[in-house]
């Protein structure tokens, strides 16, 4: 008998979980943030096609049903887990729906994440777009983190609301500085 409890030989799996779900996410944070950084940006660089003031229109729309994507999955998010008021118990097919608007929405970031990073790279030169270049490069390693708390038993219970919170605040962010910046001229604040 060793007088080892099984709290204390599952700790060690704990903690590589944890800092698997912690140095992940971050690294790919860092990675996304030195290649913005370090490239060279194509200021024509267009999507799907578009160009100029077109391809601004068209991320700022596709920015905005990302939100309207974001906000779905937080409802769905929380009625999964009893906190949505009144809501009462989700049906069965409320989390397959949750993964699946989830996989619509990490899709849909793709496209205009690319195009951001390629054409204007990770930018300083003001408080909107240096809030913006820094929400794009937490906006994957959140998503990252997502999944391995999602995908983990052993991390702490408030650990999975905590990277959706984040996840969501990541792309309001994006889409308060960049999609309603361009749709009003200017995002209060900025």
């Amino acid at each position: 008998m060793t007088g080892h409890t099984g709290a204390q030989k599952r700790r060690p799996t704990r903690t590589v979980a944890v800092l698997l779900a912690a140095l992940l996410p971050v690294a790919v944070t860092v990675g996304v943030y030195v290649f913005g950084r370090t490239h060279t940006p194509d200021y024509t660089k267009g999507l799907f096609g578009e160009h100029g003031v077109a391809v601004v229109d068209l991320k700022a729309r596709l920015g905005s049903a990302l939100m309207a994507l974001a906000v779905v999955q937080l409802l769905l998010g929380l009625w999964m887990y009893r906190r949505l008021p009144g809501a009462g118990a989700a049906p069965h097919r409320v989390p397959p729906t949750h993964r699946l608007i989830g996989l619509i929405a990490f899709l849909l970031s793709l496209p205009i994440a690319y195009q951001c990073i390629t054409a204007y790279g990770v930018d300083f030169t003001n408080s909107r777009v240096a809030v913006h270049s820094i929400a794009g490069c937490v906006l994957y390693g959140v998503f990252v983190a997502k999944v391995l708390v999602v995908r983990s038993r052993r991390l702490p219970g408030w650990a999975l609301p905590a990277v959706g919170g984040a996840l969501v605040t990541a792309i309001a962010l994006l889409w308060y500085t960049a999609a309603l910046w361009f749709f009003v001229g200017s995002a209060p604040g900025f």
